[in-house]
C-alpha cells in the first residue's frame, strides 16, 4: 500500500494542476470504490474552484472553494493520472475523472477498487473517522527527538510494531519504518518506551532523511505506485535492507547479512549487527 512518500509525490503532482483551478466536469464511471461514493458525488464538484491540494498522513485532502474536502485514499493499487493536452481513451479502471477550466484532466484509475473518495462538508476534517486521533506529521518542524520521545512514552510493543500505529506517527508505513531504524542503527525489536532523547533524536532525523530522498525519487513503485505523469519511482534502488533478506548489510559488509522476520504479520528486515 502507499506509504507517506508515494501520496506526497501525487500531492505534488496534482497541486500545480488543481490549485486555482475549477472544476468544470467531473465524470464517475462506478457508484462506488471501496466505499459507496457520495449521493451527488459529481453533482457536488462540478464548477466548485479548488483551493487547496494537501496531505494528512496517507490521505489526500483536495480543499474547495465552499468549504467542503475531497478526500482520496488510494489503497492498494489507485492512482491518478494528469494529462493537460487531449487525453488518450480511457482506459479500464479509470472510475473517476476531473477536468478543469484550464483543459486539463485528471483521472484515478484503481484496478483492486480498495481505494476510495469521500467529501467532508466544512468544518468536518477533525471530526472525520481516517483523521481523528492521527498522530503527528514526521516532516512537520515540530516532530523532532522530544515529540518522538513522547509519542513512544510507555510503549511496551516492539519499535518497529508502535511506528506503525498511526496514533504515534502518521504516514509511516512498512518500507520506511525499516529503513528509518537501518538507518538510525535501532532495533526493531526493541520496546518503544526504551526509546530515550539520544536515541529518539537519531530516529526522528532518520524517519526525515528516508522520506525526503524517497520524495525525492518518486517513492518505492513495487508494483502499483506510479506518479501523475504515470512514470514509477525509484527509492526501491536505495533500499538498505527492505527486501534484502540475505544480502549483505550496506553499512556492515559481506561478514553481516540482512535478515528478515515477522512482527505483528508483517516482514520486518533489519541487520542484527549494526541495530541495536
Amino acid at each position: 500500500m502507499p506509504e507517506l512518500p508515494e501520496v506526497e509525490t501525487v500531492r505534488r503532482g496534482l497541486a500545480p494542476v488543481l490549485e486555482g483551478a475549477r472544476l468544470a466536469r467531473v465524470i464517475q464511471r462506478r457508484e462506488d470504490l471501496r466505499f459507496p461514493l457520495p449521493e451527488g458525488f459529481g453533482q457536488r464538484l462540478t464548477g466548485r474552484r479548488v483551493e487547496t491540494v494537501g496531505r494528512r498522513a496517507k490521505y489526500l485532502l483536495i480543499g474547495l472553494d465552499d468549504g467542503a474536502t475531497l478526500m482520496a485514499h488510494l489503497g492498494m493499487s489507485g492512482r491518478f493520472r494528469i494529462f493537460e493536452a487531449a487525453p488518450p481513451p480511457e482506459e479500464p479502471h479509470d472510475h473517476v475523472i476531473l477536468e478543469t477550466d484550464a483543459g486539463a484532466t485528471i483521472r484515478f484509475n484503481d484496478p483492486r477498487r480498495f481505494g476510495f473518495m469521500d467529501i467532508i462538508d466544512a468544518g468536518g476534517l477533525a471530526a472525520n473517522r481516517f483523521l481523528a486521533g492521527l498522530g503527528p506529521e514526521p516532516l512537520d518542524d515540530a516532530f523532532d527527538a522530544a515529540r518522538l520521545a513522547e509519542c513512544l512514552a510507555g510503549k511496551a510493543a516492539p519499535l518497529k510494531a508502535a511506528l506503525l500505529d498511526q496514533r504515534v506517527v502518521a504516514g509511516l508505513g512498512n518500507i520506511y519504518v525499516c529503513e528509518a531504524l537501518h538507518r538510525a542503527g535501532l532495533s526493531p525489536k526493541r520496546k518503544g518506551r526504551s526509546v530515550g532523547p539520544a536515541r529518539a533524536g537519531r530516529l526522528a532525523d532518520a524517519v526525515k532523511r528516508v522520506l525526503e530522498k524517497a520524495i525525492a525519487a518518486g517513492g518505492s513503485s513495487l508494483r502499483d505506485h506510479r506518479q501523475t505523469n504515470g512514470e514509477f519511482g525509484y527509492f526501491q534502488h536505495d533500499f538498505q535492507v527492505y527486501g534484502r533478506e540475505g544480502e549483505a548489510c550496506r553499512r556492515c559488509g559481506p561478514d553481516h547479512p540482512v535478515r528478515r522476520m515477522v512482527q505483528s504479520g508483517r516482514s520486518t528486515f533489519y541487520c542484527p549487527h549494526c541495530q541495536r
